[in-house]
């Protein structure tokens, strides 16, 4: 061993050894349990920050562990490709987007290896290669024959910056999450998959996902949004249509004052068109074009409508009721179309005193401080029935029973049940995503691409604007050289491609077969490897790639492709990396650059840092000084190893000026220190203070070896046993001590030491002392002893005699294993 820790030096050496090696090349047909790892891919920007060094030093410290305990690890990685960023830098710098983004793959491919995170490298996939894409349009095409795919005309969430359609989840606080720019609506042809057929699956599995955090399946639940209820038809006078609402609350139908459709209600327009409410209502219509739904569904928004000229009934008492446009109702939501209840929901009352409606209660909360003649806010509780015909008496949860039954007897409602999910819009008007494999007959409409015929590529003949429609558009030979599969006329190519969110939604599957050409993957191969045992990222992905993905994995599932019906099986949702208390940012300006730290301390002392510093699934404070203190961290277990291996070529292990007997106190740390690893890392997740172990065992080697109270050949094993259970966090150094140890293989392909319960009973423990609660100091106890024992022999200890002096003793209250209380007046 070099006399100096230089971690620049070993690092590259060992980096180019396991290369060589093949050392993390999974093979399907090598022994042990399989066990599946992953971090969420990253999206190749060219340059990894410090969020991508926590997700997947995290996950490497489990592949390495799992390794070590002999399972048949698969632990690949891979790029999330396609996206804006891409093409932006084309039209920008005049770069093509495949070469900007392969650039970039190949920076950061290099960046992940001198981090010494185990992949295998031979399974690496890229959503932008065709031999990838070609099986995102597959399953595209599937999704089209099964009818869960199709093409419809609706008000859309329109970024005018990236001149792109959104999804309800990119749209953040009524900004596009990209380019912060407010979020408008425009009418567009887009295609969707239809998730919501999905919805009650999704829902109800998740109660088999046992190993995910609560708070992820909570998000997923609220996003989900099942609702109960009645759907009832109100008529409209003077119309033979018929306005059909949903309800969660049918036991408030008798108070219901006047309806509201939103704006772009179908009916709208031929119920007001050539009537004096027209030009009002276009007017309305051109005020919300730029208003988001995020907005328009706020609590705290204005309630903003307009009455078109039109009534309908109430089915349950027969009255009229006046129908309004409002800014607070989505045509994506529900029908379309509410029943307005002031008196019991808070944004119906802020409406109708606005416009000077009606409001009539219909349960009373039976409480003194309401006065139901002079409401000044909704009652949006439960309570007993009112102005409610025959259901007068009845407890609100018995008259949504009793009211649903009677509309369906009446014939015109029944009970329903409505999600909050949304079908999944996946047009975007981009150049550098899938191309959607779809074309346009004159004679057959839409159809699918044959199989045979993909993938359909992206064409190089494009012209980058950034604006308008799709690039697509200008390549004459992609967007007009179709055929079509069906009759053989020239057809017109969808020009739209694919949100990026399909391409991650199955990538998994892919790596369990990423070199297969015939087949999206091979079952069996699958079967092997899936579920994902353990997979590891941010919880802002819980509402877009999670649920996705389960979509995803459910739909091949049904389709007899995939063998399972959920993808993961562990979620490990790590926090965000803070500087100053604030998110890392460029523009902020307190970005850390994670080849810098390499560059100074080594990759060793980056991953040790990341992993210490905080719980992984907390958010982490960066701190230099705490990078500098992993940094002596490694060098003192350098010069550690160094010593003793040094004394023992100059002494020899068995040499007679050290003790014949062990040291049992370092016994003891080595085995709760292999104990607590092996724990902490293989069922609880808690690295940090699995490092923190680590540093105590450390420092029982030291205190022993200075002591001279171990055998060398003690020292040794001990020395070794630290390079196994450190190996997972810091390798490269560990390996290099391995080696110094006289191994010729390396420290990954070792198993993880086996602790020895016996050494980890001890005749004596250390017991805090207390007076009135307050810790003064500790004392040696015997194990073993009940409570009344351990307080007798507290009191007989010359510390506690020391603090009962002169004072008036109650009692002494014995915590066995923890503590002694003595009670004084």
């Amino acid at each position: 061993m070099n006399e100096k820790y230089e971690p620049g030096k070993i690092e590259s050496k060992w980096q180019q050894r396991w290369d060589a090696d093949g050392l993390f090349r999974t093979d399907d047909a090598a022994g042990g349990e399989p066990y599946y790892i992953l971090e969420m891919f990253p999206y190749p920007s060219g340059k990894l920050h410090m969020g991508h060094v926590r997700n997947y030093s995290i996950g490497d410290v489990a592949a390495r562990y799992q390794r070590m305990n002999g399972k048949n690890v698969l632990h690949p990685m891979g790029w999330d490709s396609f996206g804006l960023p891409a093409e932006n830098a084309a039209i920008k710098n005049g770069i093509r987007p495949d070469i900007w983004t392969r650039e970039n793959i190949a920076e950061m491919r290099v960046q992940l290896k001198q981090l010494g995170i185990a992949y295998d490298w031979d399974r690496e996939v890229a959503t932008c290669l065709p031999d990838y894409y070609k099986w995102t349009q597959w399953i595209f095409v599937k999704f089209f024959e099964k009818g869960l795919a199709y093409k419809k005309k609706n008000p859309v969430n329109w970024c005018p910056s990236c001149e792109t359609v959104l999804a309800n989840e990119q749209v953040v606080d009524g900004k596009c999450e990209r380019c912060g720019t407010e979020v408008g609506k425009k009418n567009l042809d887009q295609w969707y998959l239809a998730i919501t057929e999905y919805a009650q699956r999704l829902l109800d599995d998740l109660d088999r996902l046992t190993g995910w955090p609560n708070s992820v399946k909570t998000m997923q639940a609220n996003w989900i949004g099942r609702s109960a209820g009645a759907e009832v038809d109100f008529d409209i006078v003077g119309s033979g249509d018929k306005l059909r609402i949903f309800t969660t609350r049918p036991d408030t139908l008798y108070g219901v004052t006047y309806m509201v459709m939103a704006p772009e209600h179908p009916f709208v327009k031929p119920l007001t068109d050539g009537t004096e409410y027209e030009d009002g209502v276009k007017k309305f219509l051109d005020k919300l074009q730029y208003m988001n739904d995020i907005d328009r569904t706020s609590l705290a928004l204005e309630k903003d409508g307009f009455f078109i000229g039109r009534y309908a009934i109430n089915p349950l008492n027969g009255k009229e009721i006046p129908i309004y446009i409002a800014n607070y109702v989505l045509m994506d939501y529900g029908t379309g179309a509410i029943m307005a209840v002031p008196a019991h929901d808070t944004r119906d009352f802020d409406f109708a005193v606005k416009y000077g409606l009606d409001i009539i209660p219909v349960v009373d909360p039976g409480r003194d401080d309401i006065d139901l003649s002079d409401l000044k806010e909704a009652f949006v509780a439960e309570g007993t029935m009112i102005n409610s015909a025959q259901f007068d008496g009845l407890d609100s949860a018995a008259a949504k029973i009793k009211i649903t039954e009677y509309v369906e007897a009446q014939g015109f409602g029944a009970s329903s049940v409505t999600f909050r999910l949304r079908d999944w819009l996946i047009s975007r008007q981009r150049y550098w995503g899938v191309p959607i494999p779809m074309l346009y007959c004159e004679t057959c409409g839409w159809v699918a691409e044959r199989e045979e015929n993909l993938p359909v590529l992206l064409p190089a003949d494009v012209q980058f604007t950034g604006k308008g429609e799709s690039p697509l558009t200008t390549s004459k030979s992609f967007a007009e050289g179709g055929v079509c599969p069906i009759c053989g006329k020239p057809a017109r190519r969808e020009t739209d491609t694919m949100d990026t969110f399909l391409d991650s939604s199955w990538y998994f599957l892919r790596y369990t077969d990423p070199h297969n050409n015939n087949n999206i993957f091979d079952f069996e191969k699958a079967k092997q490897w899936m579920p994902v045992d353990k997979y590891i990222g941010g919880v802002e992905h819980a509402i877009l790639h999670l649920l996705y993905a389960r979509f995803f994995t459910k739909f091949l599932f049904d389709i007899g492709v995939s063998p399972v019906g959920e993808p993961f099986t562990n979620l490990l949702t790590q926090g965000m990396v803070l500087k100053d208390g604030k998110k890392m940012s460029k523009s902020i300006g307190n970005v850390v650059s994670p080849e810098e730290i390499i560059g100074r301390f080594g990759a060793d002392t980056a991953r040790l840092f990341i992993l210490f510093a905080s719980p992984p699934e907390k958010e982490l404070e960066w701190s230099d000084a705490g990078v500098e203190g992993g940094f002596r961290f490694l060098g003192r277990v350098w010069r550690l190893a160094q010593g003793v291996l040094e004394a023992e070529a100059a002494e020899g292990v068995d040499s007679p000026v050290k003790p014949a007997n062990d040291d049992g106190e370092l016994a003891y740390a080595q085995n709760a220190a292999i104990k607590k690893v092996g724990s902490d890392i293989g069922e609880r997740d808690n690295l940090n203070t699995a490092i923190s172990a680590i540093m105590e065992f450390a420092n029982a080697i030291g205190k022993a070896k200075e002591a001279g109270t171990a055998s060398q050949a003690q020292l040794r094993e001990a020395v070794e046993k630290l390079t196994l259970i450190l190996s997972p966090f810091a390798p490269h150094i560990c390996e290099e001590i391995w080696e110094a140890c006289g191994h010729t293989g390396s420290v990954l392909k070792e198993s993880w030491p086996v602790y020895d319960e016996a050494a980890l009973k001890r005749d004596t423990e250390e017991i805090a002392l207390q007076i009135n609660g307050k810790v003064k100091g500790k004392i040696t106890a015997p194990t073993g002893l009940t409570a009344q024992e351990l307080a007798e022999a507290a009191a007989q200890t010359d510390e506690a005699k020391a603090l009962m002096a002169g004072q008036n003793v109650v009692k002494v209250i014995g915590v066995p294993g923890r503590l002694v209380n003595i009670v004084v007046k």
